[in-house]
């Protein structure tokens, strides 16, 4: 199993764990509401989980733009 962290608006690779044994608590996930769960981490059929964070450029332009914010995908 990985956990692959990739920007949810560009699908740019953040990073990626490929321990097995990488407990929920040690990636900060347990915080998460469920609703928060839903949208953010996806449970792939092999087993890995896939994360959707936002990168440093996307943040830095949402931040600068927050106009952007209203378009289905505003950074792609």
């Amino acid at each position: 199993m990985a956990v692959n962290y990739i920007c949810r608006h560009c699908s740019m690779p953040l990073g990626k764990f490929e321990n097995t044994e990488v407990p929920e608590y040690r990636l900060g996930l347990q915080f998460l509401t469920p609703e928060e769960r839903k949208r953010i981490i996806a449970y792939n059929s092999n087993g890995d989980v896939t994360v959707r964070v936002i990168c440093d450029y996307c943040s830095q332009t949402l931040e600068a733009h927050p106009e952007l914010a209203l378009l289905s995908n505003p950074l792609q």
